[in-house]
């Protein structure tokens, strides 16, 4: 038996195929999200990895920013929910989870049963997110992928001491222009999400383990800086984007069960 999740975020869409509930037949990404094309591309992708037809697929279910824009679901589940389901799955030690999308940041608690047991979100801002990683990515003009490695080499982390991504940009415009290397700079970037990050997380309850998931999962200067901040070690889920479709799909199967 085929179940799908389908995660349509701010800034991107993925979706997961389970088999039986526990295989994954299929998990892909498109860097788009909702109101675009990303969620058929990512549900085309995943039928044509799996040679699947949507027939074939026995119960689907849709999470995220876009969930109730998207049409082919059965039924629709909070992201909050399937980030708990999905990480659990992955990794049941799991007490608390930092999730940084495109535009959200999320802390979640579990209990021992992977049952949220309290949940922040910051979706006010985009500070403390993907979208002021790639804007200051662009002022730095550093490609998100080499930012990680930048702020490893940093001798002495700049302050970023800006709430508002619009000001923070400002901020490091005028660190540059002072002649502040990069590395630092990229540094005091990545330890200014990690406070934001860490001000949820403080506010749900810090336990081990302590994984994080989400698009900002893949930058491995941030997972550092928050550890740091933390005094904890931070794991990251196996594929981090797709959690949350992984959550739904998990949904699904269950649905699918009681059918």
């Amino acid at each position: 038996m085929f179940t799908m999740g389908i995660d349509v975020g701010s800034a991107s869409s993925k979706v997961v195929i389970l088999k039986d509930g526990e295989t994954i037949a299929a998990a892909e990404v498109v860097q788009i999200g909702t109101g675009s094309s990303g969620p058929k591309r990512a549900l085309d992708q995943a039928l044509s990895k799996t040679g699947l037809k949507m027939e074939d697929i026995a119960k689907t279910v849709a999470t995220g920013y876009g969930r109730f824009a998207y049409e082919g679901a059965d039924k629709q589940i909070s992201e909050i929910s399937c980030h708990a389901k999905g990480i659990y799955h992955l990794i049941p030690t799991t007490r608390t989870i930092i999730d940084i999308g495109g535009q959200d940041a999320k802390a979640i608690k579990l209990d021992a049963k992977g049952h949220v047991k309290q949940f922040y979100m910051n979706d006010k801002c985009a500070a403390g997110t993907g979208r002021f990683l790639d804007v200051m990515s662009r002022v730095l003009e550093i490609s998100i992928e080499e930012m990680a490695e930048y702020s490893a080499r940093a001798a002495n982390p700049a302050t970023v001491s800006s709430t508002c991504t619009v000001f923070a940009e400002s901020e490091v415009i005028s660190q540059l222009s002072k002649g502040i290397a990069k590395e630092n700079i990229i540094a005091g970037v990545h330890q200014s999400v990690a406070s934001k990050a860490c001000a949820l997380l403080y506010r749900a309850g810090v336990e081990e383990d302590i994984v994080m998931s989400g698009g900002v999962a893949k930058n491995q200067g941030v997972v550092d800086a928050i550890s740091r901040e933390l005094k904890k070690p931070v794991k990251v889920a196996p594929n981090p984007q797709t959690t949350g479709a992984l959550g739904a799909a998990l949904f699904a199967y269950e649905e699918a069960k009681r059918s």
